[in-house]
């Protein structure tokens, strides 16, 4: 804003002309006037009455009075804006040394523009302010001086790429101006003591209308309508809670009441429309945000083939999307009566480790199929200090129920460190990502299903086939042997006796191998437990050989895949083939360990044998095949072996 000086009463005085000795000097008839003139504005006239009066004060003046002093005023309002100009060129100079110290290259730059617009102001000067320097010969050697020292700081800044000014450059150069002010400031004193003078001249009367012309013009007139003017301007720069205050009671004073009054509407419906613009536009962010969150997420349930990557994925999603502590997503069995750890995003190891598997109903993890909606439970530390997520630090849990088709797949739990509640929208939305899970765990699930209903029919062709063809070429030879070995007749060599029967028991233990190996083709698999088939296995197996055999299963342990089943199985069936073919055992063990990993060992009784002496090579071809399946689901296989004490075959799964 455009610092000028509004008033006579605002032009700068020298020392030693002092404004009290002025109205000592005048009349005791103006100082009544002027009371009179204030009384006069605090009684309720008209704009047009007030009008008329001024006008009619004009028409008395000399028209040679007026010309003087408005040309004089003219010249002091000149000489005090250029006042307020080189003025500011001090507040600019302590700006560009601060600037240059911050290295601040753009704003620096800019400040040193603005001044050397304020030299070229003062230089040229600007009538339409007006703004014009009284020149004389002080002033023109002060401008002179200030012009060559600011050139020589533009020069320095230039070779220190506006890196610092010095404090004694700054000092000199806001002295120069300090200088440039006073001698501007006695100028304008000269100006005004010819004002003075002049006005002395002039008649009593002429210098008294003069005085009220300019009050009056100004306090009735200017100073409402600048009043009015700053208002609208600071309106329209958008500060809707500006006010006006104008005393007059008259059209001016009814201009500022409806303005006040239009302001403080304004003002009241923007704050209004505002909130609710920033609570639209906050709700459309969240939406948007929820939008993306859901479609990133179904892009990649869609895409993800693999459970424990899905599950990994997906916790890790939700994480982000809540602004959640630690995500915890379980499987259950088909009764629901237990819940695996299936995947997890910040879980503690003390819940990784002593949470694999919760039992529904001894812990708020793991829900009922009948009681399968989303729950917000805040702990108490007092009552449950003993819960591994109370000891964690966790204040709340959300749990969410995987749901497909009203059957329930598993849980997400969310666990918060802040005490959580959530609103409708986030109840929809988590239920929609479970949902989305849900979905995704189920095709994978068919996808298994189908993969190993094909390769059950695979395997049923082949028995049948087996069955067809070989066995019953077999059970065909071995019924020959026999009548063979009725119509031999005595005396036979032993050389024969020996070969009829060797023929007979190489007939015999092939088709055991194979009344075994279509056994083996007929054993299915459990999508939630191998245990039914292990004990389908070592049923068929007692039966065949006549060993006695024992199961044992520990822990708890996450459900393997169906194609995990199905070569765990078939390792199994090797093993207990070998029992049967070698070792004369009269006892075989399966023994499970489900946690911290799966473990299956194949033990048996038997005679045994030296696995130094009796090394596994390529031509043992049930080891070999046996191996080959577990490298094929990342297993690890172990034979250990002495002679007279059994043998023992261990399967690790990885973790």
């Amino acid at each position: 804003m455009k610092e000028r000086l509004s008033k006579p009463s605002d032009i700068p005085k020298s020392p030693g002309c002092k404004r009290s000795s002025q109205f000592a000097a005048l009349p005791l008839c103006i100082i009544a006037l002027d009371s009179y003139l204030l009384k006069m504005k605090n009684t309720e006239f008209t704009l047009k009455r007030k009008l008329m009066i001024i006008g009619t004060t004009l028409l008395v003046l000399a028209m040679i009075s007026i010309s003087f002093t408005l040309w004089v005023t003219w010249k002091l309002e000149g000489g005090a804006a250029a006042i307020n100009e080189a003025g500011r060129m001090r507040m600019q100079t302590y700006q560009l040394a601060l600037l240059a110290n911050e290295q601040d290259l753009i704003a620096t730059q800019r400040l040193i523009d603005k001044f050397n617009g304020s030299i070229n102001v003062l230089k040229t000067g600007d009538p339409s302010r007006p703004l014009f320097v009284p020149w004389n010969s002080t002033n023109r050697k002060y401008f002179s001086q200030i012009q060559n020292q600011w050139e020589d700081i533009k020069e320095g800044l230039s070779k220190n790429k506006g890196k610092t000014i010095s404090i004694e450059n700054i000092n000199n150069f806001v002295s120069r101006i300090d200088e440039f002010v006073g001698s501007i400031e006695i100028e304008v004193d000269h100006w005004t003591g010819i004002l003075h003078l002049f006005q002395f001249a002039m008649l009593a009367i002429s210098l008294i209308a003069t005085l009220v012309i300019m009050y009056v013009g100004y306090s009735v007139i200017l100073d409402p309508v600048e009043k009015l003017r700053v208002g609208f301007d600071s309106v329209k720069s958008g500060r809707l809670n500006t006010r006006v205050q104008i005393e007059a009671k008259d059209e001016f004073g009814d201009l500022a009441t409806g303005f006040n009054s239009m302001t403080a509407t304004i003002s009241d419906l923007y704050s209004g429309l505002e909130a609710k613009v920033q609570e639209k536009t906050l709700h459309l962010q969240e939406r948007q945000n929820r939008l993306q969150a859901l479609y990133d997420l179904s892009s990649f349930v869609s895409t993800e083939d693999n459970l424990e990557r899905l599950a990994q994925g997906f916790s890790q999603r939700i994480l982000s999307i809540t602004g959640a502590s630690a995500i915890a997503i379980r499987w259950t069995d088909q009764a629901n009566k237990r819940y695996f750890l299936l995947s997890g995003a910040n879980l503690p190891a003390s819940i990784t480790q002593e949470e694999q598997c919760l039992v529904a109903g001894d812990c708020y993890c793991g829900q009922s199929s009948g009681n399968a909606e989303i729950h917000v439970i805040t702990f108490d530390p007092k009552v449950e200090a003993d819960r591994h997520c109370v000891k964690a630090g966790y204040n709340s849990l959300v749990t969410v129920p995987i749901l497909f088709q009203q059957d329930l797949l598993g849980e997400i739990d969310i666990f918060y460190i802040e005490e959580q509640s959530i609103d409708s929208e986030q109840r929809a939305l988590l239920g929609t990502l479970a949902h989305h899970l849900a979905g995704a765990m189920e095709a994978l699930r068919i996808k298994a299903l189908e993969k190993e209903a094909a390769i059950s029919e695979e395997r049923s062709l082949l028995a049948r086939e087996l069955h067809d063809s070989i066995a019953q070429s077999l059970a065909f030879l071995k019924l020959q042997v026999g009548m063979l070995r009725d119509e031999i007749v005595e005396p036979t060599t032993t050389k024969a006796k020996t070969i009829l029967g060797e023929l007979d028991e190489g007939l015999r233990e092939s088709y055991s191998d194979v009344r075994e190996l279509l056994l083996h083709f007929r054993t299915r698999t459990n999508t939630e437990d191998i245990e039914p088939a292990i004990k389908t296995t070592l049923k068929k197996f007692e039966h065949q050989s006549g060993i006695h055999t024992e199961l044992s299963v520990q822990g708890q342990g996450l459900p393997l895949a169906p194609d995990v089943q199905i070569q765990v199985m078939h390792i199994i069936q090797e093993a207990l083939s070998n029992i049967r073919k070698h070792s004369k055992a009269a006892i075989a063990k399966v023994e499970v360990s489900q946690s911290p990993k799966w473990m299956f060992k194949v033990i048996d009784d038997g005679v045994g044998f030296s696995t130094e002496l009796n090394a596994v090579d390529s031509t043992h071809v049930g080891m070999s095949i046996m191996r080959e399946r577990a490298n094929k689901i990342g297993a690890k296989l172990e034979l250990s072996s002495k002679p007279l004490a059994g043998t023992c075959i261990t399967l690790t799964l990885p973790a």
